[in-house]
């Protein structure tokens, strides 16, 4: 077969192919970086009022939780305990905050169909994927921030005497609330590629995040606990509250609820890359 190679205007000296062909290639590269991928992705998620919504919220959430939880410790008279356990255990609720957000994200587009515009812009799957999951994460995690520092603002009124506050204490779970809703948003973004579809992905977190857990914990007994220790949730408790006995090591609760981040992100690659658009 033939290849013919173009002119350059005018009837100059003629322009190889293959220079203009590898000046496209680097010029989609550009577009299609990570980056751009990432940059994208930001202007998509903060176009819509949905993760204005679903972040204020979480805010709500939080405020109304650690008001209840510290209004019930010092009615009852608990023992004294850090005012960052008040957010912290909030997280088992404002956790959903981040979930419909990153839910939201990845299954919008496949419902108006500008995902197809999406992989045609960057071709390479795992790219699309690890820059929401980013994107997502980042989100989470600065709303995490956030939410720690409001209910414990929150709560250290409302205990009335019955907490105390170590600064050292206060921040570490302050960076665990932001890393534990990091991961969650990564699982979710997983999830959301893997079933398509709100209600799915939905029906999915809500049963791993919270319904599950509660079932465990409510049928009681130390085998059902335990296994419930190894669930996304369950481990992220063992290093967001501070004070209490837990079965392992906060490194090894942090290891947990990202390996669970992990295989759900590779359920979303292997679907995404198996069906496509």
């Amino acid at each position: 077969m033939r290849t013919t190679t173009p002119q350059a205007p005018g009837g100059g000296v003629p322009v190889p192919r293959r220079a203009t062909d590898s000046r496209g290639a680097r010029e989609f590269g550009s577009l299609s970086g990570f980056a751009g991928a990432v940059a994208s992705e930001w202007t998509k998620l903060w176009s819509v009022r949905a993760p204005y919504l679903c972040l204020l919220g979480g805010l709500a959430v939080t405020a109304v939780f650690t008001f209840y939880y510290a209004s019930i410790a010092r009615i009852n008279a608990h023992p004294v305990e850090p005012v960052g356990n008040a957010a912290a255990s909030s997280a088992v609720l404002t956790q959903f905050a981040v979930v419909v957000l990153a839910t939201v994200a990845v299954t919008s587009e496949y419902a108006n169909g500008s995902v197809r515009a999406s992989l045609l812009r960057v071709p390479r799957r795992s790219r699309v994927l690890a820059a929401k999951a980013l994107v997502a994460a980042v989100v989470a995690f600065g709303a995490g921030l956030g939410y720690a520092v409001v209910g414990a603002a929150v709560a250290w009124g409302a205990f009335g005497g019955r907490a105390s506050l170590d600064a050292g204490t206060e921040a570490g779970q302050i960076l665990g609330v932001g890393l534990y809703l990091a991961f969650a948003a990564v699982t979710t973004t997983g999830v959301a590629f893997a079933t398509r579809h709100p209600a799915g992905a939905l029906s999915i977190l809500i049963a791993l995040l919270w319904a599950l857990p509660s079932v465990l914990l409510g049928l009681g007994g130390p085998e059902l606990a335990a296994v419930n220790d190894y669930l996304p949730h369950g481990a992220g408790d063992h290093f967001l509250r501070a004070g209490v006995e837990t079965p392992y090591g906060a490194g090894t609760a942090v290891a947990l609820v990202a390996a669970w981040a992990a295989a759900a992100h590779l359920a979303g690659l292997y679907v995404l890359r198996r069906r496509d658009a």
